[in-house]
């Protein structure tokens, strides 16, 4: 067993969710990556997925053991791509997209100190929460948030986006407040609809796995609208935790379900293939990774 392709499929396997979508994304059966995770777990003595569960669900120490995996991982990425773009200077224009919430509280406030290390740089920032064409927009990053699916793409993975639970005090008053995920079913749930299976929304506890079908009278495009929808008492969202950080610490929000976990979306840097050597690309997504967490986890 190689330890750190067997720690890659894992990743990609948390991350992704499936053991099938991974063995698609490798060009590869299911057993194989089956196998590669039982020969990881005999490896560490211990289980790192529950499997009494129809859902993937990692166990304590398996979640432990994915955070150093992305941090090991890291590490090993850096010192690669540190080697492999050599002395090439780090300067000339950066066209970075991501999406407009993320890109407005996360990707923008480190552009200023992002600048002062690398000064020679020139970031043309571009927000929309619809995915760009990177070739014909000619875009050198882009910041996407859930399943990378673009093929011909790179895709570094950032980390991942903590999912929580908000609705409004008012909202709470009026129409009171749930107390476990199957709650959520007799409430007004405003639904983000660029996500897959967006009107799913799956939770666990421990190895116990739950999937709630919500419903509400409105759904968007855009966790921008989804926040000041539920800022004004509309209903409830299933948001990631930096678009409320600020809410939440105002008390404009409350924060629910705290004994239940949401599935955290993961957060990649893309780039295409042409662009893997350049080293002001590099340097910017060394940097994300460097600064963009736990702020924005």
């Amino acid at each position: 067993m190689d330890l750190f392709d067997s720690m890659r499929i894992f990743v990609r396997v948390v991350e992704r969710g499936s053991f099938s979508a991974v063995a698609r994304e490798l060009n590869t059966g299911q057993p194989t990556v089956s196998k590669q995770i039982r020969a990881l777990e005999h490896y560490l003595g211990g289980p790192v997925f529950a499997r009494s569960t129809r859902h993937l669900a990692l166990t304590d120490q398996g979640r432990s053991f994915y955070r150093h995996c992305q941090e090991i991982l890291g590490h090993l990425e850096n010192a690669t791509r540190s080697f492999a773009s050599g002395q090439e200077q780090i300067a000339g224009p950066l066209r970075i997209a991501a999406p407009v919430s993320y890109g407005r509280l996360c990707i923008a406030p480190l552009i200023g100190p992002f600048l002062q290390r690398h000064p020679e740089v020139r970031i043309d920032l571009r927000l929309n929460d619809q995915n760009e064409d990177l070739l014909k927009e000619n875009i050198d990053l882009a910041i996407r948030i859930g399943v990378v699916k673009s093929e011909g793409l790179v895709a570094v993975s950032l980390g991942t986006s903590t999912r929580r639970v908000f609705a409004s005090p008012a909202y709470l008053q009026s129409y009171g407040t749930p107390r476990e995920p199957a709650d959520l079913t007799g409430h007004n749930c405003i639904a983000f609809t660029l996500l897959e299976h967006y009107d799913h929304w799956h939770f666990s506890r421990g190895a116990q796995g739950l999937d709630v079908v919500i419903k509400g009278n409105v759904t968007s495009n855009s966790s921008e609208a989804i926040r000041e929808m539920v800022l004004a008492g509309l209903g409830i969202s299933l948001s990631p935790q930096w678009l409320f950080a600020a809410d939440l610490e105002q008390g404009r929000v409350c924060s629910l379900l705290g004994d239940y976990q949401a599935n955290a979306l993961p957060v990649s840097a893309v780039f295409s293939r042409e662009r893997r050597h350049s080293a002001r690309t590099l340097a910017f997504i060394d940097f994300l990774r460097e600064h963009l967490y736990p702020s924005c986890s």
